[in-house]
């Protein structure tokens, strides 16, 4: 028999598989990762609601099932969280907000959290998040702030908004969460937590059931121990959904089966970040030794600019999600005094000036960038680049007016995928992620890059003692 305490580590396939060839069962996966929820979740904050007898009984089914020789899918009996934003049948969705308290709990699971059950996953609670999911830092000063694993002394960001479910991956409390992303809130809290973080493409995967943000710019994305979990996983969510006219287009992609093809004749850029982009010395170094790998393994790693620089694009993605954002919201935010916190009730005012000939302009200069972006890619196959210029930072220290995204907001703008995998530490154990980007729709390249990334690095990272 497997101990299931030593399945965290593994991840989620792993942990399927030593549920299928009866080395252990559902019922005890999910008690050990009840153990260690009510070990950590005080100190780390990362659940608000631990669904521990639904749990419970579920794992209890499934093992019913696999003993009568039924298999649900690729995660019979995997654990997963879902962040506070997304429809959990019988439970409240909150968005990390006091002002949707008095709403009656959901109806139904959220499209994606369905396809999860339906694959056999087992949901065991939902996860903190930024009020309405808008802030990268990870910060909450309404209902908490969960605080990184990787540091024992002092608490530091976890990445936000997903930022619940990127501490309980990178905790080793559960192997699979559901994370957002609108401006970088998969990729900042897995490259914080030392978890991988998958943005799916825009229209890829089904948004209904989920509390909207920017739905110009929202996609839903797995964080989870390893690149394959995150395939599998994101193998599971994808299909077309009357619910989501985003998904109408949206094409039949295979993640996993190419996962280990490697990189050999692949041609890789390198991005040049703004020359007054502040980088920290051992991430940068951590990128360029990853980069240097990529290439050993067979890929011409080339350096590139993209037709704008960063800052430019990360303006403009901001300034159309603080319109949409402001104008769902913005009733909450200029209310006096708001319910809201005054970082997020500050970033949805920001929305409030924007003049309908500005946004109409705004629009369309989007599509040209998109066009003109896609041509400068030409020849190349993908991008790479850190996922944070800086390891995670105290959360005493943080800046509510800055924006850590200035590195992911340019793939929401642009349409297209990006993975965070973690490929090395600083000196002091943080954990430093790399970020590949691909086109639209090119998500199993980018999966399959980001494998080869993770191979080179020896991961996954190793989970906090």
């Amino acid at each position: 028999m497997t101990d299931p305490a030593s399945l965290p580590a593994l991840g989620a396939v792993a942990t399927a598989a030593a549920i299928t060839d009866g080395r252990t069962t559902a019922a005890a996966v999910v008690d050990q990762a009840l153990v260690r929820i009510g070990r950590d979740n005080e100190r780390l904050k990362a659940f608000n609601t631990v669904l521990a007898d639904e749990a419970r009984a579920e794992a209890a089914l499934l093992d019913q099932l696999q003993a009568k020789g039924h298999r649900r899918g690729p995660l019979h009996g995997v654990p997963v969280a879902v962040k506070d934003i997304i429809d959990v049948g019988g439970q409240k969705t909150r968005a990390g907000s006091v002002t949707r308290d008095h709403l009656p709990a959901a109806a139904y699971d959220a499209f994606v959290v369905a396809r999860l059950r339906a694959a056999g996953a087992v949901v065991i609670g939902k996860t903190n998040t930024v009020e309405y999911a808008f802030g990268g830092w990870g910060t909450n000063v309404i209902a908490g702030t969960p605080v990184n694993p990787h540091d024992f002394t002092v608490p530091r960001v976890p990445g936000g908004s997903s930022s619940g479910s990127g501490v309980a991956v990178g905790a080793g409390m559960v192997p699979l969460a559901f994370g957002t992303d609108t401006g970088g809130s998969v990729r900042l809290p897995a490259a914080w937590c030392g978890a991988v973080g998958y943005k799916t493409s825009y229209g890829l995967v089904s948004r209904s059931g989920v509390v909207p943000l920017a739905l110009a710019f929202d996609t839903i994305g797995p964080i989870t121990r390893t690149v394959r979990d995150a395939a599998v996983m994101g193998q599971v969510m994808l299909g077309s959904d009357p619910a989501d006219a985003s998904t109408s287009g949206a094409p039949g992609l295979d993640l996993v089966s190419g996962l280990e093809a490697g990189v050999k004749g692949l041609t890789i850029g390198l991005v040049s970040l703004d020359h007054d982009m502040a980088v920290d010395v051992e991430v940068a170094a951590t990128i360029e030794t990853a980069a240097r790998a990529l290439e050993q393994a067979g890929a011409r790693v080339v350096r590139l600019m993209l037709p704008e620089t960063l800052a430019t694009y990360t303006a403009a993605c901001g300034e159309l999600m603080m319109v949409e954002g402001y104008c769902r919201y913005g009733a909450l935010a200029d209310a006096e005094p708001s319910p809201l916190g005054a970082p997020v009730a500050k970033r949805l005012r920001g929305g409030a000036g924007l003049s309908g000939p500005t946004l109409f302009a705004g629009l369309e200069r989007r599509s040209e960038r998109i066009i003109a972006a896609n041509a400068a890619l030409e020849g190349i196959d993908a991008l790479i680049l850190p996922t944070t210029p800086v390891p995670a930072v105290p959360i005493s220290e943080v800046d509510e007016a800055g924006a850590p995204g200035g590195l992911t907001r340019f793939v929401n703008y642009l349409e297209w995928t990006g993975v965070s995998v973690p490929v090395g530490r600083t000196a002091s154990g943080l954990p430093i992620g790399l970020q590949v980007v691909a086109r639209r729709f090119a998500d199993p390249l980018a999966l399959r890059i980001a494998r080869s990334a993770e191979i080179n690095a020896g991961g996954p990272l190793p989970l906090p003692a």
